[in-house]
């Protein structure tokens, strides 16, 4: 059974997971108006990916005798600037979401919940992997720059990740 100090912050989690799936569903429209099909290929890939995090919790909440609760989303941007804005947005979004999975991680462990902990565990692992794509991701555009032709190339680099964020594991 679930303590309600828990059950509470797992709560908050799947706001923030269904909140990551609707930031990366705006950037894939706005990579798409673009006309960047790659980006927006695999800006869609992921919010579906952000979508299977939050089911994930959703599952394991109610499954431990707590109840999973749905609540509203805040809006996500629509407009980006640029593709290096778009990308510095994600990241910081991607280091924000690892911090809140570290709290509620301390939260488990001042609980003495030792399955939430050890359930959590995938989550961290996660987020360490999706800031370093995000900065990796960052770092070539960076080399990029303005180059148009390098943004181009960059697009179609892109769509290759598409499979490797559709083949993670849930």
């Amino acid at each position: 059974m679930l303590a309600k100090k828990i059950e509470i912050a797992l709560n908050e989690q799947i706001r923030i997971e269904a909140e990551s799936s609707q930031v990366y569903l705006s950037m894939a429209c706005w990579a798409e108006t673009q006309g960047f099909e790659g980006v927006a290929q695999f800006m869609f890939a992921h919010s579906d990916e952000e979508r299977m995090h939050m089911l994930k919790l959703v599952k394991f909440v109610n499954e431990r005798g707590g109840h999973a609760r749905i609540s509203q989303l805040a809006a996500p941007p629509i407009d980006f600037g640029s593709f290096k804005e778009m990308f510095q947005t994600l990241f910081d979004h991607e280091v924000m979401v690892s911090k809140s999975i570290n709290d509620l991680v301390h939260i488990t462990l001042e609980e003495r919940d030792y399955a939430t902990h050890n359930f959590l565990q995938w989550y961290v692992a996660e987020q360490i992997e999706e800031e370093a794509l995000a900065r990796n991701i960052l770092d070539k555009i960076n080399l990029i720059g303005d180059d148009k032709g390098g943004l181009y190339l960059f697009d179609n680099d892109v769509k290759q990740l598409v499979g490797q964020v559709s083949d993670t594991p849930v």
